[in-house]
C-alpha cells in the first residue's frame, strides 16, 4: 500500500509542472492558453505538414489538402495552405462587430482569426491560424468543445519546407485551381455548404 502511495506521489510531482488547466467556458482563455504553448506532439502526417489530432477526434478522409475529422457528433473540415506558408503570404483580417464572435489572433508570431456566425439556428465556425483553417457547423452548446479541439489541432501544425519545395517543383501545383476559397472569411454559409456537399451530403450538418 505504501509503495502505491509513493509511486502516486512521484507521478504527481513529475507531471504537475507540465499540467495546464484550461477554463473551457471562455473562448478567449482557450485560445490564449493553448496557442501560447509550443506543442511538438503530432500523430497525423500530410503532404508537407504534420499535426496532432486530440484524443476523441477521429480522422475520416483526405482530399488533397482538405481533411475531414469527426468528434462527438460534429464534423471538422481542415485545410492546410502549404503554398501560402511557403511564400509567406500576407494575412489580413478585420474583426466583425456583428458576428457572434470575432477575433484577430497574433500569438507566437503566428497570425489568424476566429469568427463565429449564427446561420439557420446553428453556428458556423471559421478558425484560421498559421496557414491552416478549420470550419464546422455546430450547435451552440458544442461551440467551446469544438474550439478547444480545433485550437489543439491548429497549434500543432508544423510544415516541412523541403518537402513543400519538392512538391512546388512537381506537376502537383501546375495550373491548379481551387474551387473554394476556404481562406476567405465568409458572411454567408453558401460556399461552405457546397464544400460540405462535396464530402458526402448535407445530412452531416442537420441535427
Amino acid at each position: 500500500m505504501k509503495r502505491i502511495i509513493v509511486l502516486t506521489l512521484l507521478i504527481f510531482l513529475l507531471t504537475a509542472c507540465t499540467v495546464v488547466r484550461i477554463k473551457t467556458d471562455n473562448i478567449d482563455n482557450i485560445i490564449n492558453v493553448i496557442l501560447s504553448k509550443d506543442n511538438k506532439l503530432y500523430n497525423r502526417v500530410g503532404k508537407g505538414y504534420k499535426y496532432y489530432n486530440p484524443r476523441g477526434v477521429n480522422y475520416i478522409d483526405t482530399r488533397e489538402y482538405n481533411e475531414k475529422l469527426y468528434a462527438d457528433g460534429n464534423y471538422y473540415y481542415l485545410y492546410v495552405d502549404v503554398i501560402s506558408y511557403y511564400y509567406k503570404k500576407e494575412f489580413n483580417y478585420e474583426e466583425k462587430k456583428n458576428a457572434y464572435y470575432s477575433r484577430l489572433i497574433d500569438i507566437n508570431n503566428k497570425k489568424g482569426y476566429l469568427e463565429i456566425n449564427k446561420v439557420d439556428g446553428q453556428y458556423l465556425i471559421e478558425y484560421e491560424y498559421n496557414y491552416a483553417k478549420i470550419e464546422a457547423f455546430v450547435n451552440e452548446e458544442d461551440i467551446n468543445e469544438v474550439i478547444l479541439n480545433a485550437t489543439y489541432i491548429l497549434s500543432t501544425i508544423k510544415f516541412n519546407s523541403n518537402v513543400i519545395k519538392i512538391m512546388l517543383n512537381d506537376d502537383i501545383f501546375i495550373n491548379k485551381e481551387e474551387k473554394y476559397d476556404i481562406f476567405t472569411p465568409k458572411t454567408e454559409s453558401n460556399n461552405f455548404i457546397e464544400y460540405i456537399e462535396e464530402w458526402g451530403g448535407m445530412n452531416e450538418i442537420i441535427w
